[in-house]
């Protein structure tokens, strides 16, 4: 079944505002929440497609993904997909009642659960085109081999947390909201330590620096993020670990510039050129010649568009196009010969009454308009 529209599934608008996002949230997540249902099946699938839809669209950068491509702007890992959709947890909810609450609620930040990590990436233009394959090293933490993690010492085990009875959560009724908070005394792992292991001191995970391969998707663009699930900070005691968010940044590139699936460059070409047509080479992203052909008469400003030259499409076949703007380069450091044959032909390019011959086209137009401008201010 395919998914539903994000802002259709928050009853909103594509422009809707932040704050319009957040009170739409609100509402329909109190509606739908499971701890007022009983149970019911389909209000907790319910609650689970608003908290992917507000994951997205409550942060700038997915939203201006899913604005730009849909639902698969987060297939295969891109933009925090996996887990019920992009990036989606029950920590949507306790984010916006965090101040009824007064802690967060869900899986992600208790039950010792590490940390995420980003990791920034800067790529160039050429590599944003073909995909890559990188390696990155990433200090982090990791599961402690002295002690595989449990955080206890060797030869002894782990205990129950004598306080919440190794639930790691503790329900307290406030009012007409029964809460449920991360337990204090063994901070969410339902375990306590007697003895903690001496190797890593009872944390269950060590310091130490990551080598990671990552895929990189051709068509990727600035901004973009990819998540690697389970390498940011290992857990306390055996908990899962975080994510790795990797925050791609492309390098500005010195002949191109790219807006979206497109390229634009822009080219300089002899005035001779200009006048007579003639053809140009211009390289592509993927490293080739272009043949640009250029019409007689060309004026400066003149963009020529390359189909299916520009980027490739993000988990697509398809391409932009490339744009080749050209400007017509004035010469300098005239010889004395040039000089008179420039002065020559200027001179054969004016007709018996003293008129330009029609040669300068966008100059007579606007010497025209300047003389009916003066004329009308005599008037």
């Amino acid at each position: 079944m395919a998914k539903r529209d994000y802002y259709e599934v928050l009853g909103l608008q594509k422009g809707a505002s932040p704050d319009q996002i957040k009170s739409a949230f609100r509402k329909l997540a109190k509606q739908y929440h499971p701890d007022s249902n009983n149970g019911d099946v389909k209000a907790e699938a319910k609650f689970k497609e608003i908290n992917e839809a507000y994951e997205v669209l409550k942060d700038e950068q997915k939203r201006a993904a899913y604005d730009q491509m849909g639902h698969a702007a987060f297939q295969q890992g891109m933009g925090g997909g996996g887990r019920g959709g992009p990036g989606f947890d029950y920590s949507s909810f306790s984010d916006v009642f965090d101040d009824l609450f007064g802690e967060m609620m869900g899986g992600r930040r208790s039950s010792g659960r590490g940390a995420d990590l980003r990791y920034d990436l800067t790529i160039e233009l050429e590599e944003a085109f073909t995909g890559k394959k990188a390696q990155i090293r990433v200090p982090t933490s990791v599961a402690c081999e002295a002690c595989k993690g449990s955080g206890a010492e060797p030869g002894t085990q782990p205990a129950t947390c004598p306080t919440c009875r190794g639930n790691g959560r503790i329900r307290r009724a406030q009012g007409f909201f029964s809460v449920e908070q991360t337990c204090m005394t063994c901070q969410g792992s339902g375990r306590i330590i007697p003895n903690p292991c001496k190797t890593c001191g009872g944390k269950g995970a060590v310091r130490q620096e990551k080598t990671l391969a990552v895929t990189i998707p051709a068509g990727v663009d600035d901004g973009m993020k990819i998540r690697l699930s389970g390498n940011g900070e290992a857990g306390m005691r055996g908990a899962p670990a975080g994510d790795l968010y990797i925050f791609l940044h492309v390098a500005p590139h010195r002949f191109f510039q790219r807006d979206g699936m497109n390229i634009h460059c822009r080219v300089p070409i002899p005035m001779y050129t200009a006048a007579l047509g003639g053809q140009i080479e211009v390289p592509s992203i993927e490293g080739k010649r272009l043949a640009v052909t250029i019409p007689a008469g060309t004026q400066s400003g003149r963009q020529i568009r390359l189909r299916g030259k520009g980027m490739t499409e993000l988990q697509g076949h398809g391409r932009g196009d490339m744009h080749v703007e050209l400007f017509v380069e004035t010469p300098v450091n005239l010889t004395k010969r040039q000089i008179e044959l420039l002065q020559e032909f200027d001179r054969a390019g004016v007709s018996e009454d003293g008129q330009d011959g029609g040669h300068h086209p966008e100059s007579e137009g606007f010497f025209q308009r300047v003389k009916d401008f003066w004329n009308g201010l005599r008037d």
